[in-house]
């Protein structure tokens, strides 16, 4: 009798857990990883308190229109600079190309910049960051601009999947220092690919 009681809270107990554990939200696998990322205390930009209530980011629909091949064009002898920030702190970039590339019937160009600290960390060698203005910033998404994180190209095309733009973690906490989008990389077009502006859906 004592046994069947036993099985009985054990199994009470983990049907419990079984329904108190929400499902990972996302409708693409970047999207779930996102989602995981946000909800973990380790790696989440949230405040503790928005954490705690935190279920999933929002995002436009995946749309592979935004996924485009752009030219690339290397840019030699650039002079490294300060970049600035929501805060003091002027982080070292060099502009590392220009990408070229049409979006929604639109001409668009974008520079491509490289962390000269960030590269030097192992993991890192060959990234490139590509931040960018947008005419959804204010409305559907960030004010502030979003940002995409690519790799060296082999040659002199580049994918870009707008569908991974993210938002700065300053959107999130004050307690973050985000490089300010240049001027130079704004788009004149709407890109509704990627997160949208957090609290505002």
């Amino acid at each position: 009798m004592k046994k069947h009681i036993l099985l009985l809270v054990l199994l009470v107990s983990v049907l419990s857990c079984a329904q108190n554990k929400q499902p990972l939200l996302g409708d693409t696998p970047y999207q779930k990883e996102q989602n995981a990322k946000f909800k973990e205390a380790l790696k989440s930009p949230l405040t503790e308190k928005d954490r705690k209530t935190f279920r999933a980011l929002d995002f436009f629909k995946f749309d592979s229109t935004y996924v485009v091949n752009a030219n690339f064009k290397r840019t030699l002898n650039e002079t490294p600079f300060e970049m600035p920030t929501t805060t003091d702190r002027k982080p070292m970039y060099v502009k590392y190309g220009e990408l070229s590339f049409a979006l929604k019937g639109v001409a668009c160009k974008l520079n491509i910049y490289q962390n000269i600290e960030l590269v030097k960390r192992e993991g890192y060698e060959d990234h490139l960051f590509l931040p960018f203005i947008d005419e959804t910033n204010g409305e559907d998404s960030y004010g502030g601009g979003r940002y995409l994180d690519t790799s060296l190209p082999e040659g002199d095309t580049m994918v870009l999947n707008f569908n991974e733009a993210y938002n700065p973690y300053c959107a999130y906490s004050p307690r973050y220092s985000c490089p300010v989008v240049p001027l130079e990389n704004s788009l004149d077009v709407r890109v509704e690919a990627g997160v949208k502006a957090y609290g505002k859906h």
